[in-house]
């Protein structure tokens, strides 16, 4: 088969953290796929068509992209940040795992980018300096009693943490009970980030302790950077140490 499928990172929204590898096969493609948002990042040009979808059909997305490879079509699904990081990556191979046997053979590549929260870290200084995790706090694809698990196990654990999709206009009440769960298991002095439009003109960055965290400060452009207990400020910025114990 001569088609090719690659899912790319278009990195947090500033074009200089686009990587030279997805520029490339962004220029060889003949069709772009994706959440409509990102496909408005990619520039017409004759030869190539954008199939800009909802964000709720990841899956027919993907199966969408797998056929066009398997017609022979140069693809390129696109996803923000990492595609890894979810993202498109996990729903192609899950729509490749359904689907015929065809699409067993065609080429399929990921190729990463920089998601939110390293764009986030680097931003402030180096919160995510050692062991830490990232958790997705929307619950449409996974319950919320299992993020409330995951958040409190997390914070036991003295991981530092960075949380994806914190409040949305659907989900206006989760972000505080996060908070609450977060001061419940690590107290009120913790430090915690909040970097929205990160990388974009409308860049701001404000770290606070949790006792003076409220939800309004996050939205489903923001991503929260949770310091664990040895997570200090310098200054401006933002570091937890290498060494622990």
């Amino acid at each position: 088969m001569s088609g090719w499928v690659q899912i790319a990172g278009l990195g947090p929204g500033d074009t200089q953290l686009i990587t030279p590898e997805v520029q490339h096969a962004l220029s060889q493609a003949t069709d772009v796929i994706g959440y409509i948002p990102y496909v408005r990042r990619i520039a017409p040009r004759p030869g190539l068509t954008l199939h800009a979808t909802d964000n709720r059909v990841e899956l027919e997305r993907a199966a969408h992209a797998l056929e066009l490879a398997a017609q022979g079509h140069r693809v390129v699904v696109v996803s923000s940040g990492d595609p890894g990081v979810f993202a498109m990556a996990s729903a192609l191979f899950e729509a490749l795992e359904a689907g015929p046997d065809r699409w067993q053979d065609l080429d399929i590549r990921v190729l990463p980018g920089i998601t939110a929260m390293l764009a986030a870290a680097a931003r402030l200084g180096a919160p995510l300096g050692h062991d830490f995790c990232a958790i997705n706090l929307s619950d449409n694809l996974k319950p919320w009693p299992l993020i409330e698990k995951r958040l409190r196990l997390g914070a036991q654990a003295d991981f530092a943490m960075a949380f994806y999709n914190p409040r949305s206009k659907a989900r206006p009440h989760q972000f505080a009970r996060t908070l609450d769960i977060l001061r419940q298991e690590c107290g009120p002095d913790r430090l915690i980030s909040f970097a929205r439009d990160v990388c974009k003109p409308g860049e701001t960055l404000t770290t606070v302790r949790l006792s003076q965290a409220h939800p309004q400060m996050a939205d489903m452009r923001t991503v929260v950077l949770l310091g664990n207990s040895q997570t200090r400020q310098v200054g401006r910025h933002v570091y937890t140490p290498r060494r622990s114990g």
